[in-house]
């Protein structure tokens, strides 16, 4: 059976993306996404999510965006895992970013900006 792994995330970024050039020169962009999720009693519990955007998206994502902006992420997941300098096994789950909306931040602003692909 083909499997179905999707994920669309709306929130802030955490820290400016960072903009690296890997393998033969390809461009990935790594940011932090906070999103705010409404648990019982009205009180917001904020996730943390590791996203990477490749080639030209990350490249507009590392141009355009800063700590605290909003953003749209759709994508996938990806489940890693490596060796730590001490030996101990390490896992973690990022974000994959298969395409970008800068949200616009409210105040009068225009709303959203256009959809990146």
């Amino acid at each position: 059976m083909a499997g179905y792994n999707r994920v669309i995330l709306a929130g802030n970024v955490t820290r400016d993306p960072e903009l690296k050039l890997v393998g033969d020169g390809v461009p990935v962009c790594s940011f932090g996404l906070a999103v705010n999720r409404v648990r019982a009693r009205d009180r917001d519990v904020v996730d943390f999510f590791d996203v990477s955007a490749w080639r030209e998206l990350g490249e507009t994502v590392a141009n355009y965006k800063k700590k605290g902006d909003p953003i749209l992420v759709e994508g996938r997941l990806q489940y890693r895992t490596w060796k730590a300098e001490d030996g101990s096994k390490r896992s973690k789950v990022d974000v994959i970013a298969d395409s970008i909306q800068f949200l616009g931040r409210g105040g009068g602003e225009s709303g959203e900006d256009p959809a990146i692909p």
